[in-house]
């Protein structure tokens, strides 16, 4: 837990992480204690197919989860995964499931249903625009960049939808299976929440009472015309829109810890990432205008 810019709690949460219980290299336990040592506060537990109850581990609080990936490894023929957080009960699907019929078994047992990697996945946004439940989705996935696609990030796809007016909150997670330094305990959400339980927490998702992160803490405010950014000290303040180009988009320099947008007349939205010195993002949800 810290305690933000705006002086509030916020808890620090890996929502999709893999195991032994599945293809993941380490077991629950293992995965428990090295998110713990890195000050994590919660982890949902998502291995491929198999329902993670709720509990503790290693003193470390566990949301229940799943991870249900659809299609093989042809990303032309059909390529989605889908993470469920917070089932009060296994949906008991099989790899027969539509997607639809997924997000509305994870929705049904009280869960979120986050789109993950959509970029890895080569998902378009007609895709997500012909389903409905979604929660959040994945701005950012560290496995990506290990042994993987190359594709960790999906700003891209967020903003595409977005400029169809279909808004997203957006997450960060580590999608960890192999548990080498590169992985682990790299990208998450921090949450402000009355408590670190799966019910304040999930409450707090819905809500959008949370920001994606791997470091950097980040508060962004709608004020007249301005988009207003404070951050913990970073390199870079990004204000991205449908905009293709403005001059006050982009502020870079040493300690930077504020920066301000003027919404123009075409602007439909508006979302802030920003770059600590250590090349560690964090990432607002995104403000409709």
């Amino acid at each position: 837990m810290i305690i933000d810019l705006d002086g509030s709690k916020r808890y620090k949460v890996g929502l999709h992480i893999h195991t032994t219980r599945s293809d993941g290299v380490v077991t629950p336990e293992e995965s428990a204690r090295i998110y713990k040592e890195a000050g994590f506060d919660a982890i949902a537990i998502t291995d491929h197919w198999v329902f993670g109850e709720e509990g503790e581990i290693e003193g470390l609080k566990i949301f229940s989860g799943c991870e249900y990936n659809m299609g093989a490894s042809d990303t032309s023929v059909d390529v989605m995964h889908i993470v469920g957080v917070g089932m009060e009960s296994d949906p008991e699907l099989t790899n027969k499931a539509s997607r639809q019929s997924v997000i509305d078994a994870i929705n049904q047992k009280g869960g979120i249903a986050i789109l993950a990697h959509p970029a890895w996945s080569l998902n378009s946004p007609e895709e997500a625009m012909a389903l409905n439940g979604f929660a959040a989705v994945e701005i950012y996935n560290t496995v990506s960049t290990v042994n993987q696609s190359s594709r960790p990030y999906s700003g891209y796809f967020v903003d595409l939808l977005a400029n169809k007016n279909v808004i997203i909150p957006l997450v960060a997670t580590d999608d960890v299976h192999y548990y080498n330094g590169e992985d682990d305990t790299k990208s998450f959400i921090y949450v402000k929440a009355e408590s670190n339980s799966q019910k304040d927490i999930l409450e707090a998702i819905r809500n959008g009472d949370f920001y994606a992160s791997q470091g950097p803490q980040l508060a962004v405010k709608k004020e007249g015309n301005k988009i207003i950014a404070d951050c913990s000290e970073c390199v870079m303040i990004d204000f991205l829109s449908n905009a293709a180009w403005c001059p006050d988009k982009i502020y870079r320099g040493e300690n930077l810890t504020h920066a301000e947008y003027t919404i123009k007349a075409f602007d439909k939205w508006v979302r802030v990432e920003v770059h600590d010195k250590d090349g560690n993002y964090a990432w607002s949800n995104i403000i409709r205008v």
